[in-house]
């Protein structure tokens, strides 16, 4: 029995010692190019693997949870509170402020503290900021302070991504109407959301939802998406930034609120703006015009009102949010990692 047992030993050896020196002589007698074509795929993998599993799922919540003024049905605006314990845009704000600033500590130990002056400030006194008195001005999430205040702003503020997104109306036009074609075959396409209003409807198509990227909808607007990527200024990071198509039906009217933060300026480019239709910001009326610009801060108290026929159509803007110009670069940056989605 162990005269058998170390025959086989032995052919298992001898067996391994050949496979061994046949794979040798078969990468020997490779080509180069097929040797570094398998290497770079190869690498490639490992760092897909990698890739994938380092991401994070992300959490999703609407638009409109960042707002007061919850109704008996708990809707905002027609969107629900994500009621998340850990949401920093749902949490009090005893909480938020702990939260924010445990943050900031995490960011300049990282980085550093040099040019954070405004930010932790803004942190350190956000109850008085965000105070419950009226106010015309009244971010309901994050102010921060010292920050020029003006309801709209001039078209200069943000030059480079204004004319951009000018050049390129026709372009966005253009895959709007595409999409809305659909409206004629259901009441309520794939990838719209509806936000109910005590007056009306009022839809959007969102590329960026809270700093998180809708990749089926960039798909049906490729050329809409690449623009995104070529704005200078655009708020793609965090919480704070969003970019959709908003589509206002007649007879509608949006209910006077405040947006979460005064860290950046809301753009919204006309694509089909028919009479009787306004914006208010801080109570001062503007109207859009199709192939323009036209920047606020909704920080301020804002509505917005369609009061034109069925037979005018919609009031339709592309919509875009901007950094404040005066939000420093390296405040932009630690904004971006204080309000990362999910964090």
């Amino acid at each position: 029995m162990w005269l058998e047992w170390l025959v086989a030993w032995s052919w298992s050896l001898d067996g391994l010692r050949d496979c061994i020196a046949t794979g040798i002589q078969s990468v020997r007698d490779c080509d180069s190019t097929a040797l570094v074509t398998v290497a770079c795929l190869l690498v490639m993998f490992v760092w897909y693997c990698y890739h994938v599993g380092r991401e994070q799922p992300r959490p999703h919540v609407s638009v409109n949870s960042l707002l007061q003024g919850v109704d008996a049905n708990g809707l905002q605006n027609g969107s629900m509170y994500c009621q998340s314990p850990e949401c920093v845009r749902c949490m009090h704000h005893d909480g938020l402020n702990q939260k924010l600033y445990h943050n900031l500590q995490e960011y300049a130990k990282r980085y550093s503290w040099s040019g954070m002056g405004r930010i932790h400030k803004g942190i350190r006194e956000q109850g008085r900021y965000l105070s419950s008195q009226p106010s015309i001005q009244k971010p309901e999430v994050f102010f921060l302070p010292d920050l020029p205040t003006t309801p709209y702003f001039s078209r200069d503020a943000q030059k480079h991504d204004v004319e951009l997104l000018e050049r390129n109306f026709q372009a966005i036009l253009c895959e709007f109407e595409t999409l809305y074609k659909a409206f004629s075959n259901c009441s309520l396409p794939q990838g719209w959301k509806v936000n109910s209003t005590p007056s009306g409807e009022w839809f959007t198509f969102d590329f960026v939802n809270q700093g998180v990227c809708v990749p089926r909808n960039c798909r049906k607007c490729p050329r809409t998406y690449r623009l995104l990527g070529s704005l200078r200024t655009c708020i793609g990071n965090n919480v704070f930034g969003n970019a959709c198509i908003s589509v206002l039906s007649p007879g509608t009217v949006i209910t006077e609120h405040y947006g979460p933060t005064n860290i950046r300026i809301r753009c919204h480019l006309g694509l089909k703006t028919p009479n009787g239709c306004e914006l208010v910001v801080g109570g001062e009326p503007q109207c859009w015009a199709e192939g323009r610009c036209l920047l606020f801060d909704d920080s301020f108290l804002h509505t917005a009102f369609h009061e034109g026929s069925a037979e005018d159509g919609p009031r339709v803007v592309f919509m875009v949010d901007l950094w404040h110009p005066n939000v420093a670069a390296a405040e932009r940056q630690a904004l971006d990692f204080i309000f990362a989605p999910g964090r």
